[in-house]
């Protein structure tokens, strides 16, 4: 009975998450319609609240908004709202932060993410998954002496907190990972291990930032002396 209770579980278990988050995005999305004028209120106009309405009406929105911004006129209305929002002292803060960050995970193109790496985290010995994120820029570049690249350390469960580092390129390397398989393994806290077979590790960031290739066995030679 244990047996059976155990592998009921596991078939259920990941469907009550599933339908629970579903349903928490369409409640969420359905509660936009509250922003409606009383008049348009699906109450009003049918006579009841249709579920999921909300989640029409956020994708027409998001839609919308998306081809507007995407010709000449909506650019100029959206640079006209950004230099509104600029002038606005905490707005400016929060707005322009976020944006930064959305464009840079989100924008066709984007380079968030590129790789995913295995680094020592946090002493010696000790080793976790990271990702490539680019090299260190600005003021921080002139006073790192030799070539580092900017890594995010995720957390597990849930990935979406974690720490910014800069490494020597040396001290990174590259895994034959996708970045979703790494990200599972992440949240599975290591129970769910990428499948397929093993292979080679190559350097971490060269070829990921168009380095020279660095043969395998060279790699595996560092990685051992580490």
């Amino acid at each position: 009975m244990k047996r059976y209770l155990v592998t009921g579980l596991l078939i259920w278990i990941p469907l009550a998450i599933t339908l629970w988050v579903l349903h928490l995005l369409v409640t969420t999305m359905d509660g936009s319609l509250d922003l409606l004028p009383p008049w348009l209120q699906p109450e009003a106009l049918l006579g009841t609240r249709i579920p999921g309405l909300g989640v029409i009406l956020t994708i027409l929105v998001v839609l919308l908004t998306g081809v507007l911004a995407s010709n000449i006129f909506g650019q100029r209305i959206v640079q006209l709202w950004e230099s509104l929002l600029r002038r606005i002292p905490v707005v400016n803060t929060i707005y322009h932060g976020v944006k930064q960050v959305s464009d840079t995970l989100f924008k066709p193109g984007g380079q968030a993410f590129r790789k995913a790496l295995l680094i020592e985290w946090p002493r010696e010995g000790t080793w976790t998954i990271a990702f490539l994120t680019g090299t260190p820029g600005g003021d921080v570049a002139t006073h790192l002496k030799g070539d580092y690249v900017s890594v995010y350390v995720p957390t597990t469960p849930n990935p979406t907190g974690g720490y910014f580092v800069m490494l020597p390129r040396e001290d990174v390397i590259e895994l034959d990972m996708t970045v979703d398989e790494a990200l599972k393994y992440i949240i599975s806290m290591g129970v769910a291990p990428p499948h397929g077979r093993r292979r080679a590790v190559r350097s971490a960031a060269p070829s990921a930032l168009e380095r020279p290739h660095v043969p395998a066995g060279d790699v595996e030679r560092h990685a051992g002396g580490s």
